[in-house]
């Protein structure tokens, strides 16, 4: 049997390893506290300016994530849909029109007339003034009729060595393309992905011509690529689908609801386009029927120094951002940085 001082002796010890444990575990809980503050206090959009619409967006996202809540919604119907040209990169130059360029001049040489008609003319002139006003439809027309007649392996292939080594002029110095992506909206993406959101690419531009570099750039898998497309064909002799020279699908204007209803089937919650031609319009008014608490965002080109400053004769994207209540970015304002660049 232990003597007095011994079961002394345990007592104190055992109260000793308690207090410690008891320590330990609150330690652990504090720390754990403090990751969960750290985690929910980062910042999802350093690249934005704080202010009225980065908070809308936070807010936005906040409320239908929160389970419970009646503006609750479900992953599966969390769908987000953005243009490419002008709202996820820069589009001046247009950048599928300068690979289009190399096609371009393939057909002047056999066909010399076509240097003095519209909108070869202008493109080979590198006329900015009408480029920037000329209806988008007809440029994606032009395109995708000059890219014609090749295979997709072969037409992804071509795309895909364009961009190993074509590069974009941004504040007078020379970068790689990827570059050209503003980085405020690479943010937005990956912060809406990181709460259950699915983000497609609703593009003006041909589909296969941005599926080359969806995954890349923005983190978008090629099949939630939505664009302007040509008609294909099965060929019987290499098994290989063929591209044709006549238009299937012009992915602009009304032709965007239209070809998200194609693709996805449900009607996107956010929806985010640019100024320039009035091409996304359709869209966000097609993401405001959504039963569900949506967001619309149209990207204001105001900053002439950082990017460059343009706006549409009619203002069509500013008036109707104004009468239905969508959410403009003014990219001189709002973000604090526009490209990746040093």
């Amino acid at each position: 049997m232990k003597n007095p001082n011994q079961i002394k002796q345990l007592f104190i010890a055992a109260c000793v390893l308690l207090i410690s444990f008891t320590m330990l575990s609150l330690r652990n809980k504090t720390t754990e506290r403090k990751l969960t503050v750290a985690a929910s206090s980062a910042d999802p959009l350093p690249s934005w300016n704080d202010g009225a619409l980065k908070k809308a967006i936070i807010d936005y996202v906040s409320k239908v994530t929160t389970s419970g809540s009646s503006t609750f919604i479900p992953v599966e119907d969390r769908i987000a849909t953005f243009d490419n040209d002008g709202t996820l990169w820069s589009e001046m130059p247009t950048i599928e029109l300068e690979y289009a360029k190399l096609a371009f001049k393939k057909m002047i040489h056999k066909n010399p007339e076509l240097a003095k008609q519209q909108p070869y003319k202008a493109i080979i002139e590198k006329d900015k003034k009408y480029l920037a006003t000329v209806d988008e439809s007809v440029l994606v027309g032009v395109i995708l009729k000059s890219l014609s007649g090749t295979t997709e392996d072969e037409f992804d292939r071509s795309v895909k060595a364009y961009f190993d080594t074509a590069h974009y002029v941004i504040q007078h110095k020379i970068y790689p393309i990827q570059d050209a992506t503003y980085k405020p909206q690479i943010e937005l993406l990956r912060y809406l992905r990181a709460n259950g959101f699915k983000t497609f690419i609703c593009s003006g531009g041909t589909i296969e011509f941005v599926r080359a570099i969806s995954v890349k750039y923005y983190g978008i898998p090629s099949e939630q690529v939505i664009g302007s497309k040509l008609q294909y064909t099965f060929d019987e002799t290499s098994h290989k689908i063929v591209r044709l020279g006549k238009i299937a699908s012009i992915c602009d204007k009304a032709g965007k609801p239209v070809n998200i209803q194609w693709h996805i089937g449900k009607t996107p919650v956010f929806a985010s386009g640019n100024v320039k031609s009035g091409g996304d319009i359709q869209m966000l008014k097609f993401s405001q029927t959504s039963k569900y608490p949506n967001f619309q965002l149209m990207v204001n080109h105001d900053d002439g120094v950082r990017e460059v400053a343009y706006k549409e004769k009619d203002n069509a994207s500013l008036n109707a951002s104004t009468a239905n209540k969508w959410h403009v970015v003014s990219m001189k304002n709002d973000w604090k940085t526009i490209f990746a660049i040093p």
